[in-house]
């Protein structure tokens, strides 16, 4: 397993969807490999006020199952993307009690706000990282595809959603 951290968090200009893009954390010098992973809006935004530290009125989705997994004695001890097939990426959230440990099937985009909310690390399988990493620009502005995002999230309609 490979640690990785989010470098951006984005819009794919032909799909219009979200994307998060993950960097291994001690990528070896020349390289410059990133995962790209499309996740759905709710998940997206849901990550973005995660990494903005925002804390709404209510507790959101994630925000309630990171109670709930606290409140039962849990910690969310890391994130692993385990696999990729036919398109889908696959990852187990892992949590640690006293006594035991889970690995729990979970889509990656909802491991990954859980994650960010327990401040757990984020793993990538190499052999993942092997088939679906791609080489990133040089001059890849992360800051600036995470303020695309924002404006993406302000100004999209429900309408955008139908066929």
């Amino acid at each position: 397993m490979i640690e990785v951290r989010i470098a951006s968090l984005g819009v794919d200009s032909r799909s219009n969807s979200p994307v998060i893009i993950l960097r291994p954390l001690d990528e070896e010098p020349g390289h410059n490999r990133v995962l790209p992973i499309w996740i759905g809006t709710p998940e997206a935004t849901s990550i973005l006020l995660a990494l903005q530290g925002a804390e709404p009125p209510r507790p959101m989705t994630h925000d309630l199952m990171q109670d709930m997994v606290e409140t039962l004695g849990y910690l969310v001890q890391r994130v692993e993307i385990t696999r990729l097939e036919e398109g889908t990426f696959y990852a187990a959230l892992i949590l640690q009690g006293e006594e035991r440990t889970y690995a729990l099937d979970a889509r990656p985009s909802d491991s990954i706000a859980l994650a960010i909310r327990a401040g757990a690390p984020l793993f990538v399988d190499e052999a993942v990282l092997e088939e679906a990493a791609v080489e990133s620009e040089p001059d890849f502005d992360e800051e600036a595809e995470v303020e695309a995002f924002r404006d993406f999230l302000d100004n999209i309609e429900p309408s955008d959603f139908s066929s």
